[in-house]
């Protein structure tokens, strides 16, 4: 017989809680059908889908188990239209098997677990056929993404308005407390203020290997204080808390409380004969408990070992209608893995799978039928009524598209002088609000503290930073001071703490608030570009979700010879170039940042948009060198030209070699071929600013991919074919499939190994990338 969700004795009727009453039967009866279909659907993928390669399909029964009761009460007692909520990923089972008993998935899914074109193995907003609030999966990226989602919510609803109202809640597992970038979110001081944020933790103190020896909730509760959040802890159910009125019953509560969670978990796996004598132990207080104990049942005793709070549909109840909406709130539940299942409390059950023989003792104890597992509830009984009327009252309105904005492609100005990159990109945002005022008004910039040295200071300036609430500038009337921080809630920039992956979980937020309420913005995202790698997990999960955005990686590569090899970027050239979801740029001149960074803007916000990377550099470069068309139909071909990858800038008859450059090499590029044309050697520059969307041309040409080749003729046309040497501030294999194009022989230049301080002559000769280099790779590649 196994204990299945055991109900304490008087709980099945009715209880009045502050705020109305609740129908425990009922919800008793939902919570075994969501159980019993999590259970089913990762049996039928495992156990009865053919599996004709034998690979191992998986799920999470156990975990699941955990779950159950936190879900059931939340969905059916908790929830309204306007709240979004971010499932632990080993749930998403218990998600399905609730959206199925609300008649928001079809049957025929149930089956598809895991499966090709079915259910995902996590639960995730762009391919599951049900409603999926947060992409997860990757653990601590969904449980702090509902921190991200309220900012961007609220953002909304001060900018634009149409975000409404509605708590973000994440089921977080208690291991996934382990990463760092949960605290990262916690910890930033913009967060205190959003009292819509609420967490609750699985604390059944297991992970993927073992039983957690030193689980202190205590510890994680003083963690959650310090940060100013609300904590609330449910940690017994109401049989045992009416067990510790009794005489003993303090004894016991301190026994339980003061256990080892190894021991604990043990006792889980005993029969009632073995929990008499361990349970009691040899400390203070044990007569007394064995007093206590012997007056019990053994099915109450073993019921009462398993009654913990987040497994009572009573206390969980009460825990939320205690919530604080001034602050963020997380909720702590005592639980038990696999709770209800044969494997419960099993060290080793994180990815167990139930026998065929313990499939059938399980639908037994449920009252089911393992031949059709499917079964929705009656229409005229209690729980489907309660399920219809928990559908219509939590249904949401469609989203509604605002109207598309129209971006600019060119503001029309040609950069003389000296200028960098990097700079372009505030230029280009201040010209914005005076070309385009209603797209602006959508952009809204990030950055994690670095405002400033990346030149947004003009920008900051003029649209404000936002702010909940505005805050006073007391240094407003302090004429040194250049940089004016005025916090208010329609300002446009939003600053975190140092943490890139926050940085970039707000982003995917601020991009998916298109899908979300019709209501599209410009996320750009500022961070020095040798953290990319830091932030690219959680910003390429943000892709996957949905979230569509810039990212701006500035300064970039040895160019930043100063400051040493710690902070060189070799890698993100190809980061950019593999990125799924994301087309990126590396502009070579401020032209090339102002249509690159326009074009991109243009793709955020819909159906079919994408995201991109913008690799810029802080090297200042002759502007005259872009040799930008005069003549209006040139310029646009140019314009054309840049978005679609790159362009020619010198052509010279009889090339006998082309130089491929990209970004901040330009200028080595171009003297190097004067100084071979100057030896006799007519050499073709070519300036590429996405090596992405090249070779997605690449594919293109090959049948391989649904993109244009156009661009390929005009960069790489085959009556010019000629050796060609490639050369980047970067990894310089991120453009050595160029050489493929035409057939031709190739040496690619780049950066391989870790950087040195010192000037820019002195690190551009130690990788091999400066002018003589150039040179003397294209003698030696030459017939």
């Amino acid at each position: 017989m196994h204990n299945t969700l055991p109900v304490a004795p008087g709980t099945a009727t009715p209880v009045a809680e502050a705020g109305g009453s609740v129908d425990l039967e009922t919800l008793e009866a939902i919570q075994q059908r969501v159980l019993w279909l999590s259970t089913s659907m990762i049996h039928h993928a495992n156990r009865i889908r053919p599996n004709p390669t034998g690979l191992k399909v998986g799920g999470h029964q156990a975990s699941c188990a955990s779950m159950i009761s936190i879900m059931t009460s939340l969905w059916f007692e908790q929830l309204q239209p306007g709240d979004r909520v971010s499932v632990k990923p080993h749930a998403s089972p218990v998600l399905h098997g609730i959206n199925y008993l609300l008649g928001e998935l079809d049957e025929r899914y149930l089956t598809t677990l895991r499966e090709f074109g079915g259910l995902q193995s996590y639960p995730s907003r762009s391919k599951d056929p049900d409603t999926v609030d947060y992409s997860t999966g990757s653990v601590g990226i969904g449980a702090t993404a509902p921190i991200w989602g309220a900012m961007a919510r609220r953002y909304v609803q001060t900018t634009t308005g149409g975000a409404g109202t509605g708590r973000q809640y994440s089921l977080v597992g208690d291991a996934e407390l382990d990463e760092g970038a949960v605290w990262e979110a916690i910890l930033d001081p913009g967060i205190a203020d959003l009292g819509e944020v609420v967490w609750i933790v699985d604390l059944n103190r297991q992970s993927l290997d073992r039983v957690i020896p030193n689980i202190a909730a205590n510890r994680l509760e003083k963690m959650f204080d310090a940060a100013g959040w609300q904590v609330i802890t449910v940690k017994f159910g109401k049989l045992l808390e009416e067990l510790f009125t009794r005489p003993g019953g303090q004894a016991l509560r301190t026994r339980i409380l003061d256990m080892p969670n190894p021991e604990y978990q043990r006792l889980l796996r005993c029969s009632a004969d073995e929990v008499r004598t361990r349970l009691p132990g040899d400390g203070p207080g044990s007569t007394e408990i064995s007093g206590l104990i012997t007056g019990l049942d053994d099915a109450t005793l073993t019921a009462a070992i398993r009654n913990l709070g987040g497994h009572d549909l009573s206390a969980l109840t009460t825990a939320y209608r205690q919530i604080d909406d001034t602050r963020p709130t997380v909720i702590i539940a005592y639980t038990i893995k696999g709770y209800g299942l044969p494997t419960q409390g099993h060290p080793q059950n994180h990815s167990s799978l139930l026998s065929i023989e313990e499939y059938a003792s399980l639908a037994a104890d449920l009252g089911m039928d393992p031949a059709n597992p499917w079964g929705r509830f009656a229409a005229d009984s209690a729980a489907g009524r309660r399920c219809a009327s928990n559908a219509e009252r939590m249904r949401r309105d469609p989203v509604q598209n605002a109207p598309a904005l129209t971006i600019p492609t060119d503001i029309g100005r040609t950069p003389k002088g000296t200028a960098t990159t990097q700079a372009a990109l505030g230029r280009v945002l201040l010209d914005l609000t005076r070309e385009a005022p209603e797209a602006a008004k959508r952009v809204v910039t990030v950055s994690p503290d670095v405002s400033s040295t990346t030149n947004l200071g003009g920008w900051v300036n003029k649209v404000g930073v936002w702010s909940a609430a505005e805050r006073r500038n007391w240094f407003d009337d302090d004429r040194e001071t250049i940089m004016h921080w005025n916090e208010r809630p329609t300002g446009q920039h939003m600053e975190l703490g140092i943490a890139e992956t926050n940085l970039v979980g707000l982003m995917g937020e601020l991009g998916a608030t298109w899908s979300r309420w019709g209501q599209p913005l410009f996320p750009i995202g500022v961070m020095y570009d040798p953290f990319v790698e830091r932030a690219l997990e959680p910003w390429s999960y943000g892709i996957y979700a949905g979230g569509q955005s810039i990212l701006v990686g500035t300064p970039s590569g040895v160019t930043l010879a100063a400051e040493g090899g710690a902070h060189q970027s070799i890698k993100t050239p190809s980061i950019g170039l593999e990125q799924p979801g994301c087309i990126s740029y590396e502009p070579a001149f401020a032209i090339d940042t102002e249509w690159t960074l326009l074009a991109s803007i243009g793709r955020l916000g819909r159906p079919d948009g994408t995201s991109a990377y913008l690799r810029l550099s802080t090297r200042p470069v002759d502007q005259t060198l872009a040799a930008v068309p005069t003549d209006p139909a040139a310029r646009e071909r140019r314009r054309r030209q840049v978005v679609a990858g790159g362009y020619p800038l010198i052509r010279r008859d009889g090339a006998q070699v082309t130089i491929v450059a990209m970004g901040a090499m330009i200028t080595e590029a171009l003297a190097a071929a004067d100084r071979l044309a100057e030896q006799g050697i007519p050499a073709d520059v070519v300036c590429v600013t996405s090596p992405g969307l090249l070779f997605e041309a690449v594919q293109a040409r090959q049948g391989r991919g649904p993109g244009e080749s156009w661009i390929l003729d005009q960069l790489f046309p085959a009556d010019r074919a000629t050796p060609i040497v490639t050369v980047l501030d970067g990894h310089p294999h991120t453009l050595a499939f160029l050489a493929g194009i035409n057939h031709v022989r190739s040496t690619c230049l780049g950066v391989s190994k870790f950087g040195q301080v010192g000037s820019l002559d002195d690190v551009y000769r130690y990788h091999g990338i400066d002018t003589d280099s150039i040179v003397r790779a294209s003698l030696d590649i030459l017939p």
